[in-house]
């Protein structure tokens, strides 16, 4: 019960990193490697939206418990051993 709470409470804070992108902008600040590398007008309001959007997606993850799932297929995935 306690891993649903925490992982909706994170989703939560992704949902509104993704919702209020400017009000983050204007109170944080603009991601000098996003404006350069992402767009120059938008590059920060993008990192900020999928930044969010990542955390949602982890806190989704954390609450169902597909977590560990998720990271052992994504590391094999990385660093395959070469084993058949």
């Amino acid at each position: 019960m306690g891993r649903l709470i925490v992982g909706i409470i994170i989703a939560f804070i992704g949902f509104v990193l993704v919702w209020k992108t400017e009000w983050f902008i204007l109170n944080v600040g603009r991601i000098d490697w996003a404006e350069q590398h992402l767009g120059t007008e938008g590059g920060s309001r993008l990192a900020y939206k999928v930044l969010g959007t990542l955390i949602i997606l982890a806190g989704l993850m954390y609450a169902t418990d597909l977590s560990d799932n998720f990271m052992s297929w994504f590391v094999e995935g990385v660093f395959k051993t070469g084993k058949k």
